[in-house]
């Protein structure tokens, strides 16, 4: 069992942006700026509420008989609580032999010819270290998006007015951008994990390095374009932010809506309808904070059991990455034409230039990603390929080149391909924890993971998203 470096970075860089943005709105506060002020921490505060919220709902607390962890999730210290509880639980595991154990099987990456299951025995230490890691993957989302990209974008736009970094602001920023970046990434070995939840999935580090860098030139041009057209046209930056988000928060319900689909009810069984309700705003909303920023890899689709499409969809992406090209450039001809004497030690031209140029490189690290690192690329057909597919992309000539009753899908999937047989299987497959890579799915939201040894030996039990996950218990 792998050591939990996920969970620690996790909140190492939750502790460090607080630490950062509180001292630094302490600052604000000395030198008279209470918009400042109050806006550093907002963006602070807001989502380590969501984050202690994210990590209780997970972990049932409420329903359990914990006081203490609930007094330490108000006072805000839930997350290194469960930190220091995971490391506890790895340093434990081999210690005592555990009476149950869980096989789980899980397909090889085919290399040629068809591929073997693999069976692996998994104890309920590691089950509940596997919830840990779940928990966290999701609240680094979720603090990346709704807390350290606005809070980027807020003291960017302060060194433009004030012309000058400060110390504690660039160290705000500098933790802010980290903490984005890795949100992003994590974003995506969720999404390749519930995409291929029943192979044995090895995310190798070359793989990290290109999601790291492709992220990188991603949000950091996108944060730029925003900052430098907020600074010459103030008030239309709302219209921006608001159609952004409107956008891709009504796109799922509107996607839902055309599906006939009934209301998902499977969420959590203690949840009433209109709870139910508020919990699927909060996600699409989510995905809109992700998409304002960058590339969503998880795709919401409300009318699947597990909330996610598994479809590799290279259609909407490349529409995506189109658009947002088209947008940015649009942003910063505006702020070319409009901008102040504030901009007068730099060359305009030359900085217009070189952020198309970020954002290009990005795009680059992102095809060399899907074509060369992506550890099941062997699972679906290349990225060229699947753009070459996607209909409306090529306009007049995929028109007169393909056939009438061609393949013209939009996921960019050959009909017989192996990706095709994995998405018919994915219809009933679980949802999987992203550092979950050869292991089983573990109900996150099932308390009896830590109280009952006897309900290991179920063999269907309902998952976070209103999946179910098959599991064979044995003695050990």
């Amino acid at each position: 069992m792998r050591l939990p470096i996920s969970i620690f970075v996790s909140v190492s860089l939750f502790t460090a942006e607080t630490t950062a943005a509180l001292y630094l709105s302490s600052t604000y506060r000395s030198a008279g700026d209470r918009i400042w002020q109050g806006l550093t921490l907002l963006f602070t505060l807001v989502p380590s509420v969501l984050v202690q919220l994210t990590l209780t709902f997970i972990h049932r607390d409420l329903s359990r008989d914990r006081p203490l962890v609930l007094l330490l999730h108000l006072l805000q210290l839930g997350p290194i609580v469960r930190c220091l509880e995971a490391f506890c639980i790895y340093g434990s595991v081999g210690r005592v032999e555990e009476p149950y154990v869980s096989i789980t099987r899980k397909k090889q990456i085919p290399r040629g010819g068809q591929s073997e299951e693999v069976e692996r025995q998994v104890g309920q230490a590691e089950g509940k270290l596997f919830t840990h890691r779940a928990a966290f993957a999701r609240t680094s989302v979720i603090q990346a998006f709704l807390g350290s990209a606005p809070q980027l974008t807020l003291q960017l736009y302060i060194c433009v007015l004030q012309h000058g970094v400060s110390i504690g602001r660039g160290t705000l920023m500098v933790i802010s951008l980290l903490s984005i970046v890795y949100g992003a990434l994590r974003c995506n070995i969720l999404a390749i994990k519930i995409k291929y939840d029943d192979y044995e999935v090895d995310v190798r580090p070359v793989a990290y390095v290109c999601i790291f860098l492709w992220r990188s030139f991603e949000i950091a041009t996108r944060v730029v374009v925003l900052v430098l057209f907020s600074s010459v046209l103030k008030l239309w930056i709302l219209p921006v932010v608001l159609v952004n988000f409107l956008v891709f928060s009504l796109y799922p319900w509107i996607l839902f809506w055309q599906s006939h689909s009934p209301f998902p009810e499977n969420i959590e069984k203690t949840l009433t309808r209109v709870g139910t309700t508020i919990v699927l705003c909060m996600l699409t909303f989510l995905y809109a904070g992700i998409n304002m920023f960058c590339w969503s890899a998880v795709q919401v689709k409300l009318n699947d059991p597990d909330l996610i499409n598994k479809s590799q969809n290279w259609y909407r992406m490349a529409v995506y990455y189109m658009l947002r090209f088209v947008e940015n450039a649009s942003l910063l001809l505006l702020w070319y034409v409009y901008k102040t004497d504030i901009y007068g030690f730099i060359c305009a031209p030359l900085l217009l230039l070189q952020l198309l140029v970020a954002y290009g490189v990005a795009v680059f690290f992102m095809l060399v990603f899907y074509q060369f690192c992506h550890p099941c690329r062997r699972l679906f057909s290349s990225v060229t390929h699947g753009l070459w597919e996607c209909p409306s992309l090529l306009c007049l000539i995929c028109s007169t080149a393909s056939p009438p009753n061609g393949p013209m899908g939009t996921s960019g999937l050959e009909p017989g391909s192996p990706a095709a047989d994995k998405e018919a299987a994915n219809d009933g497959s679980s949802d999987t924890t992203e550092d979950l890579p050869n292991e089983t799915t573990y109900d996150v939201l099932d308390d009896t993971i830590y109280d009952s040894l006897n309900e290991m030996g179920n063999n269907i039990h309902t998952g976070i998203n209103g999946d179910f996950s098959q599991s064979a218990s044995c003695n050990a």
